[in-house]
């Protein structure tokens, strides 16, 4: 049994610098799991497109009741392969990627196309669609529903990267990460209890001079 997902993203940005930012988007607040990327293999057909493999390293922790399952460095640790073809004529992008570590325990395909939208061409949509299986007996299913929930996640911070590295290509100020936002709100929280906090050891004080 495989589980499908698919989803459509939009990008208010033109297919050209979407395609510029793809080669830019590590490192950026949101992909703190992905640790190296290297080039595998590059060429340009005749036809002018651009073919490319990647290997990236990413952190990537089982859930804890699988750890138990594997070893410790593999269940902290996974190798992606990414290919992609640019092609500049029909204004596409197309990525493939696909993990060669912890395979039994749980395969993730993605299938990418980055095409000028249909409605504005100024923007760029983006076609995902992503397979995730499990062929470990007894927990093929609970590791699928894990994986789907994971990808959905890991859609959403994909596409929030993408937004704060074209934004600091066009020199304009990235928007707050989620982890600078939670850690502002945690600072105004603890200040206020603070002040709180004073405002009854003075009430407190006062009334033991009454």
């Amino acid at each position: 049994m495989v589980k499908y997902f698919h989803c459509v993203g939009l990008l208010k940005n033109t297919w050209d610098q979407v395609c510029l930012a793809f080669w830019q988007r590590y490192p950026n607040p949101y992909s703190n799991h992905v640790l190296t990327e290297d080039i595998v293999f590059r060429e340009v057909t005749p036809d002018n497109r651009l073919i490319s493999r990647r290997l990236l390293t990413k952190t990537n922790r089982a859930p804890r009741w699988a750890e138990k399952f594997l070893p410790k460095q593999m269940a902290r640790l996974a190798y992606i392969v990414e290919d992609s073809i640019i092609d500049p004529k029909n204004r596409t992008m197309t990525t493939v990627t696909w993990n060669i570590t912890h395979a039994r325990l749980m395969s993730v395909k993605e299938h990418c196309v980055y095409a000028v939208n249909p409605d504005n061409s100024n923007w760029t949509e983006i076609k995902r669609e992503a397979w995730i299986s499990s062929s470990l007996y007894g927990l093929s299913r609970a590791i699928q529903e894990f994986g789907v929930a994971r990808f959905k996640t890991s859609v959403t911070k994909t596409m929030k990267g993408f937004e704060y590295v074209l934004a600091r290509m066009q020199g304009e100020t990235p928007s707050k990460t989620l982890a600078e936002t939670a850690t502002e709100k945690a600072r105004e929280t603890a200040l206020a209890a603070k002040e709180k906090a004073k405002d009854l050891a003075s009430q407190a004080q006062k009334k033991q001079y009454v």
